[in-house]
Formats: C-alpha cells, structure tokens, sequence
C-alpha cells in the first residue's frame, strides 16, 4: 500500500490527521539527523498495525512531502 504523507517537523504537539488519501503528520522532531523521518515511520506503522521495518520512506526524503510503502506483516 502506498500513502502520500505530508510533514510538519519540529511541532509542539504530535498529531496524525487524514485529508482524502494522503495523511497530514506533525512531529516533534526536527528534520535534522533524519529524526523526523523516523518518527514518521513509527506513526504510520502503528496507525497501520505493522512493525515499523514495514514502513518505507520511497520518495521525499529530504522534503515536507513523502511517498511511503507499507507491506503487510505477513509479506
């Protein structure tokens, strides 16, 4: 499955909101040392129900805009 998610870094509060097919994901972490991308992942793999080896950043990696992959635990 592939989700569009747009990120806001360095949030005061974390929060995960839906907007048609893509997700809207604040963070508390900055952008630097790739700590707000990891956190992106461990959202969306919760959200998701999957372990977070799951959970793909495929595009964005250095953008507010990512592609992510989620596989299914049993894949």
């Amino acid at each position: 499955m592939f989700i569009k998610v747009f990120v806001t870094p360095s949030a005061k509060r974390e929060r995960i909101d839906e907007k048609g097919d893509a997700l809207l994901v604040a963070v508390k972490e900055p952008a630097m040392g790739n700590r707000a991308n990891t956190r992106v992942r461990e959202i969306v793999a919760a959200r998701e129900g999957v372990p977070v080896g799951k959970v793909r950043i495929l595009t964005g990696h250095r953008s507010r805009v990512k592609m992510v992959s989620v596989t299914s635990p049993d894949a």
